[in-house]
């Protein structure tokens, strides 16, 4: 028997392929990469906008969580892919304010382009016993 969940929510974008916003397979939940779409348009916020758009990403990363059973405190890993590690600071200090304290472990990547206007995407690795 596999304890493999899919999650899913409608307070974060829905997948823009063939994959689920999250996977629960305790003690972790496998966020799949956040970008920063509107959840209710499906629609990319503030393009070019670093801050404004990492404000997005993690907001949509928090509800996913949620839907998970797991917060931001249980975060233990992200991946960040950004469009211009120059905007570092930007996105750093947006983030900061999602982890105040204890922040998870991190990588952050320059990938350029992405799609049009679009500066960042996170992936998390919670760990969630519930």
């Amino acid at each position: 028997m596999s304890d493999k969940q899919i999650i899913k929510t409608d307070k974060a974008p829905a997948p823009g392929g063939w994959y689920s916003q999250a996977v629960k397979s305790l003690p972790f939940v496998f966020v799949s990469g956040c970008v920063a779409a509107d959840p209710k348009t499906g629609k990319l916020v503030a393009p070019g906008n670093m801050a404004a758009q990492t404000e997005q990403v993690m907001e949509n990363l928090e509800a996913i969580l949620e839907a998970s059973g797991a917060s931001m405190a249980d975060v233990v890993k992200t991946t960040v892919f950004v469009d211009d590690i120059g905007k570092f600071g930007e996105f750093n200090e947006v983030y900061r304010r999602f982890f105040p304290n204890d922040p998870p472990a991190r990588s952050t990547v320059q990938v350029g382009k992405f799609m049009p206007g679009m500066c960042i995407e996170v992936e998390a690795i919670a760990r969630v016993e519930r």
